[in-house]
C-alpha cells in the first residue's frame, strides 16, 4: 500500500481519509490540518519523512508565479525542508499543467463554453496555468490579486498589468509571514462577504476555493464557480446561493474533490521519477480523470449591475 499524507496549516475541521486502487495500486490518503500551527506542520512533516511515499503541503504554496519568474514563500519552505527523504509537492505542477488542461477540457469536451466569459481569477499568480489558459480563451479577465491578496480593492484586467505587478511586490510579499496572505486555521471556517461588485460582475468566478469562500456573496446566481478542493459542506453552501455550475479541476474522492497538492503527490508517489521530470497529463490519462462537474437548479435572481474599478491594459 502507498501512502500519501497532505499537511495542511489550515482547519483541523477539514481533515479526511480515504483508501482508494490507482493504476493497480492501492493508496491511502490522508489530509492532517495543524490549525495555522507551522512549528507543527514543520513536526508532522519531519515525523513523516521517510515513512510515507509523498507529502502534500496543503494551505500553503511553495511558489508564485508570473511572466516566467518563480518566487519562493519563506513559511513553506521552512516546512518543506523539514523532509530529507520523502518527496514534498504543494501542487504548482497540477496548477500549470493539470488545470491548464482541464480549462480546456472543459470548453471544448463538454456543453459549458468559457470562452469570451468574464471572469474573475481571485488571485492569479497562484493559479496561473488556469489563468494562462483562460485568458488564451478570449474570457475578458479580472485578475483579483490585489483585491483578495492584499486587500486592495483595485482589479487588473490585462495580464502584463499582473505581470509587472508580481516583479514589484513578489520579492518582498513571499517573505511575510502567510497568515497575512491566505486564510489559514480557523479563518478557513469563517466568511466576511465583501467585494461584491466584482462577483456580480463575473459570469465565472475562479481560483483556491479558500479565497472565494472567505468573501462570496450571499448570491451567486447563476455563475459557474471554477475551482479545487471542496467538501460536500462547500458544495452546499456553493447551491444555496444559487450557483449554476460548480466545477473543481482535481477528481473527486469518496465525494470530496482534495487539493492539486494531494493529487500531486499521489501522481509523485505512482511515477518512480522526481516530482520535475514526471509527465503529469500522461498519467493523468492512464487514471482517466477529468474535471468534477456538478450542475444546479437554474436561479430567477438577477444580480445588479455594480461595475468594478479596473487598471492595466
Amino acid at each position: 500500500m502507498k501512502r500519501v499524507v497532505s499537511v495542511s496549516i489550515g482547519s483541523s475541521s477539514r481533515n479526511h481519509r480515504i483508501e482508494t486502487e490507482l493504476l493497480g495500486e492501492t493508496f491511502l490518503i490522508e489530509r492532517i490540518g495543524t490549525d495555522g500551527d507551522l512549528k507543527r506542520a514543520i513536526e508532522i512533516v519531519r515525523e513523516l519523512d521517510g515513512q510515507v511515499d509523498a507529502i502534500g503541503l496543503g494551505g500553503i504554496d511553495l511558489y508564485i508565479y508570473s511572466g516566467g519568474r518563480r518566487y519562493r514563500f519563506r513559511d513553506a519552505y521552512r516546512i518543506a525542508r523539514a523532509a530529507e527523504k520523502t518527496p514534498v509537492v504543494d501542487g504548482s505542477g497540477l496548477k500549470n499543467s493539470l488545470e491548464r488542461w482541464a480549462v480546456n477540457y472543459i470548453d471544448k469536451q463538454t456543453d459549458i463554453k468559457l470562452k469570451g466569459k468574464r471572469v474573475l481569477v481571485v488571485v492569479a499568480v497562484d493559479r496561473f496555468g488556469m489563468a494562462e489558459a483562460l485568458t488564451e480563451l478570449g474570457c475578458q479577465m479580472l485578475f483579483g490579486d490585489l483585491i483578495f491578496g492584499l486587500g486592495i480593492p483595485i482589479g487588473l484586467h490585462s495580464p502584463l498589468a499582473l505581470e509587472r505587478l508580481a516583479s514589484v511586490l513578489g520579492p518582498v510579499v513571499v517573505r511575510l509571514p502567510f497568515k497575512l496572505l491566505y486564510p489559514t486555521g480557523s479563518k478557513q471556517e469563517s466568511m466576511s462577504p465583501r467585494y461584491e461588485r466584482f462577483f456580480d460582475w463575473a459570469e465565472v468566478i475562479a481560483g483556491d476555493f479558500h479565497y472565494i469562500r472567505r468573501y462570496m456573496p450571499r448570491r451567486l446566481d447563476a455563475k459557474t464557480i471554477l475551482t479545487n478542493t471542496v467538501t460536500p459542506e462547500n458544495v452546499e453552501e456553493i447551491k444555496s446561493r444559487g450557483a449554476a455550475t460548480l466545477i473543481t479541476t482535481t477528481p473527486s474522492f469518496g465525494g470530496r474533490s482534495f487539493g492539486t497538492n494531494v493529487l500531486e503527490a499521489v501522481l509523485v508517489a505512482l511515477s518512480d521519477k522526481p516530482a520535475g521530470e514526471i509527465d503529469y497529463l500522461e498519467l493523468i490519462e492512464r487514471l482517466e480523470f477529468k474535471p468534477r462537474i456538478e450542475r444546479f437548479e437554474p436561479q430567477t435572481t438577477v444580480s445588479g449591475d455594480r461595475r468594478p474599478v479596473f487598471v492595466g491594459s
